[in-house]
Parts: structure tokens; C-alpha cells; sequence
């Protein structure tokens, strides 16, 4: 009997080892949640954290239809707020860090472009995402308040999709989130908004009802909003609320 024991028992030992955690995150959040997943797992033996990178309104589509998503992090409330409406989130949404935003032009800026009306050029290549996607709603926010007009050449999936058409030289200019331009570093320039045109993106971060474990859901919320997680989201640009 003590064989069957001992097995039955390394088996009970190595199913609980590990917990898996999975975040739905803003591609916004790329950068600075490599890290705070890196520095989490260290302070958490026995948890994997799984990052799921897309837009915030992606995300929420994957949440509604049942994606196996254990802490949400959306890069404004009204996304937040569908799935809150859906009643998929246990507790209250935390906000932890804020974001603005700037044009991203190439290195040099070679077309001179020095504010929102340069983006009406005619044969200037303007890049956004769909208005259901926070940063083109944000960007088409602060077009309307400057009363300029832009036809998008394209719609990305993401605002990396916006800085992957800029570096790339598929497109002149885009409006995106400061972090993103000090993300691309020498791959990119940011022409800066005026601040009463500018907005301040505000970003939620909460705990779903159907998380396998809340207990470390909880502690990975925690970690973001501690004093080491937004060191890490300040180093990556990120304001605090």
C-alpha cells in the first residue's frame, strides 16, 4: 500500500505545483507587462502568468465569449465597463495608470509635420485603428476638438499595428500613445500635442469572476499597483492616476 500512497500523493503535488494565470492586456501594456510578468513570477513560485496581447476591445470581445481570462487590464473605462455591464468582473475595476498622446512620425520627421492640421495633407499617409479601439477613438477625439478632418489610409488592429506602419515606412504619421513612440526608440519621432487638445488615457485593471484561481489573480492585480509594478509602468512612460 505504501507504493500506491506515495504515488497518489506526488501526483496531488505536482497538479497543484503550478497555477496558470491568464492576462488580457491592452497592446498598449506590451513593454511594461513583460516586465511585471517577470518580476511577478519571481515573487510568486508556482504561478505562471500567460500574457494575451490585443486590443482593448478584442479583449472584451474574447471575455463575452467565454475566453478563459482570469485578470483584465483595458487601456480605457468604456471598454472596461462592457465587461462590467456583462457582470464578468469580481469586485471593482482599479485604475493604475494613465497615458497621453502624441503623432508618430519617422526619424528626422522628413515631412515637417508639427501638429494635427499637417495630418490633412494631401498624400499624407494617415494611419488609425476603428473608433472601438481606444486609441482610435482617443485620436479621433482630439481631431474633432482641433476641427481638423483625416481620411485613414488604413484601420489597424492595434496601436502597434499604427507604429509597425510608421517604422515601416508604410505610413507618414499616426497619433498613438507616448509610451508606444519611447517604445520604438530610434525607429521613431513623436511630435507633441497641445495640451488642452491632448487626453489623458485612464487604465482599469480588474479580477474576472470566472478566474481558476482569485486568490493569485488578486496578488498579480496587487503587484501592478504596487510600488515595484508601477516603478515598472513609470519606466515604460506610464503615468499614475
Amino acid at each position: 500500500m505504501l507504493v500506491p500512497l506515495l504515488t497518489a500523493l506526488a501526483s496531488c503535488g505536482s497538479e497543484s505545483a503550478t497555477t496558470t494565470l491568464d492576462v488580457s492586456a491592452a497592446a498598449s501594456l506590451t513593454g511594461p507587462f513583460a516586465e511585471i510578468e517577470k518580476a511577478f513570477e519571481l515573487a510568486n513560485p508556482g504561478v505562471d502568468v500567460v500574457l494575451n496581447l490585443a486590443s482593448s476591445s478584442d479583449l472584451v470581445t474574447q471575455i463575452i465569449e467565454g475566453a478563459p481570462v482570469d485578470v483584465f487590464a483595458s487601456a480605457d473605462i468604456k471598454n472596461m465597463d462592457k465587461v462590467a455591464e456583462a457582470d464578468l468582473i469580481d469586485g471593482v475595476p482599479r485604475v493604475f495608470a494613465t497615458n497621453s498622446l502624441r503623432i508618430i512620425v519617422a526619424p528626422g520627421n522628413p515631412l515637417g509635420i508639427t501638429g494635427l492640421a499637417d495630418l490633412a495633407r494631401p498624400g499624407l499617409v494617415y494611419v488609425t485603428c476603428d473608433p472601438n479601439v481606444p486609441i482610435g477613438r482617443y485620436a479621433q477625439e482630439v481631431l474633432d476638438a482641433a476641427g481638423v478632418e483625416v481620411t485613414p489610409a488604413s484601420f489597424e488592429e492595434n496601436v502597434k499595428g499604427i507604429v509597425a506602419k510608421v517604422t515601416a515606412g508604410e505610413a507618414d504619421a499616426g497619433i498613438v500613445y507616448t509610451t508606444d513612440v519611447l517604445a520604438a526608440g530610434d525607429r521613431a519621432e513623436g511630435v507633441d500635442l497641445p495640451a488642452d487638445l491632448n487626453v489623458s488615457a485612464r487604465y482599469p485593471i480588474a479580477v474576472m469572476k470566472s478566474a481558476e484561481s482569485s486568490a493569485a489573480a488578486r496578488r498579480f492585480v496587487d503587484f501592478v499597483d504596487s510600488s515595484e509594478g508601477v516603478a515598472i509602468l513609470i519606466r515604460f512612460g506610464f503615468g499614475t492616476p
